[in-house]
């Protein structure tokens, strides 16, 4: 079988190729997460680490035993910072939920095989300190858009007692993918990432959540309805991988793109937020 034409793969990928209005979109994200660290209590900028990009916000939950959403941003790895989605922050906060979203270092300064152990730290962190700031550890999921709902995956799936002897084999309760990367392989061979990426055949097995065994708590798959047949393949492979009974959920959400999905996410009233609730255990949430 041939390998997919590079420019094929590069029109798949290249999402703000794909969404003529993504400066204006980026500049809402931008002013909307200034408004949110302005407007409510947290913590920003705390160390998890001591190596390059190893800081968190926090935003604390207003009452003890509250869930923990940690969310990840996306940027393929190599852009966006966690300051840039500080707006997914308040609605969750609002509804009783701890917050929290960690930084990491970019690519190609590191691999993406670094930055997924950076997080494994920023979650062992969150596990350790969640009580200090109104969350219960026990109760953490983790929430991911693009490169970030591929670590997500990632982090669900993570055999704790590698990172660390104290933490629990279940530290990461549920997931929560938005538009995840869950197969490497195509990334390796489109153009505008793989420069910046450096997969190679031995890394993208490593790397890719649907070739490894499915983890024991769920996770929610979710994909914008405007997004590129790939986006869409690859919502639907890692349902095939694991199975409906560990993605009990899979689905697109109309009428958005790769990047206006995560204002649904932000937002109280909509379908993705209510599932996003209902693995926080929040009133409000749906499970399917």
């Amino acid at each position: 079988m041939s390998a997919p034409d590079p420019a094929w793969l590069d029109a798949q990928y290249n999402n703000r190729a794909r969404i003529p209005e993504h400066p204006q979109i980026f500049e809402r994200w931008t002013s909307a997460s200034e408004l949110a660290r302005d407007r409510s209590l947290c913590l920003l900028d705390l160390a998890y680490g001591d190596g390059p990009g190893e800081t968190l916000d926090v935003f604390p939950a207003a009452r003890n035993g509250a869930p923990v959403l940690v969310f990840i941003h996306g940027g393929y790895w190599r852009a966006l910072d966690k300051r840039d989605l500080s707006f997914v922050a308040p609605a969750f906060q609002q509804a009783g939920a701890m917050v929290v979203l960690p930084n990491y270092a970019l690519c190609p300064a590191v691999t993406i095989e670094q930055i997924a152990l950076q997080l494994t730290r920023a979650l062992a962190w969150t596990w350790r300190h969640a009580a200090e700031h109104g969350g219960d550890p026990s109760r953490i999921v983790v929430a991911g858009h693009s490169a970030g709902g591929h670590l997500a995956a990632m982090l669900l799936a993570c055999d704790w007692a590698k990172v660390g002897a104290d933490l629990p084999p279940g530290l990461v309760a549920s997931a929560l993918s938005v538009s995840g990367l869950f197969d490497l392989e195509p990334l390796r061979h489109t153009p505008f990432l793989a420069p910046d990426l450096r997969l190679t055949e031995v890394t993208v097995p490593r790397l890719s959540p649907a070739t490894w065994p499915a983890p024991r708590g769920p996770l929610v798959a979710v994909v914008g309805g405007d997004e590129s047949e790939e986006f869409h393949r690859q919502n639907r492979l890692i349902r095939q991988a694991w199975g409906e009974a560990v993605v009990p959920v899979c689905e697109a959400i109309p009428g958005t793109n790769h990047l206006s999905v995560m204002h649904d996410l932000a937002d109280a009233g909509t379908r993705l937020h209510r599932l996003a609730l209902g693995l926080l255990g929040l009133p409000g949430g749906e499970r399917r």
